[in-house]
């Protein structure tokens, strides 16, 4: 365990979320989300009675189905357990995702499409992880293509395109001036003065 051992305690609250990331036959790729919340104790529930211990509190399901350039082009949204009746009439709402890109913005435009009473507060929170599976997913298949670019740019003696990759600046191992981001587009180093 990399955290230090904690001090004597008793669970009470479990959520567990799983997030997938697949290509499928037609080209396209789905990002799945599972998010289930149990209790270790029983308790009295206003709409399903007495949930057990371990019984879902929630149990909700997200698909993005995106292309290759990050657009989703559907979504679908299950919600199987729920703390109150009406749920579930929010997970119809989150197909509206079809059309956004994952990128810049992202969070706003599902905030205008889901947010607030039009969604689902579990499902949404669901939305950035399923982003950074979709990244994870598709990077290896960016990457190639950036990388063919490159080479196919070389090959015809055009210089490399000089924008700075978004990668830059989302943590300390992209930072502009880290090593690792300068071994990987070595044209973002400043030259020193006098170079």
């Amino acid at each position: 365990m990399p955290l230090t051992p904690p001090a004597p305690r008793e669970l009470l609250h479990l959520r567990d979320i799983e997030l997938r990331g697949w290509k499928r036959a037609d080209g396209l790729y789905d990002i799945e989300a599972h998010l289930k919340d149990t209790k270790s104790y029983a308790f009295e529930n206003d709409d399903r009675g007495i949930i057990a211990p371990g019984e879902p509190l929630h149990g909700m399901w997200l698909r993005l189905t995106v292309r290759e350039d990050m657009e989703i082009v559907a979504a679908e949204a299950a919600s199987d357990h729920t703390p109150y009746g009406i749920c579930p009439g929010a997970a119809p709402n989150f197909a509206r995702l079809a059309g956004l890109k994952i990128g810049p913005g992202f969070n706003r435009a599902v905030a205008e499409r889901v947010g607030g009473v039009q969604g689902c507060t579990h499902l949404r929170e669901l939305l950035g992880q399923m982003a950074t599976v979709a990244y994870q997913t598709l990077y290896p298949i960016r990457a190639a293509k950036e990388q063919e670019e490159a080479a196919r740019r070389a090959a015809a003696g055009e210089p490399p395109p000089r924008k700075k990759p978004g990668l830059v600046g989302t943590c300390i191992a992209y930072a502009p001036d880290s090593p690792v981001t300068l071994a990987r587009w070595p044209w973002l180093k400043e030259p020193a003065a006098g170079e």
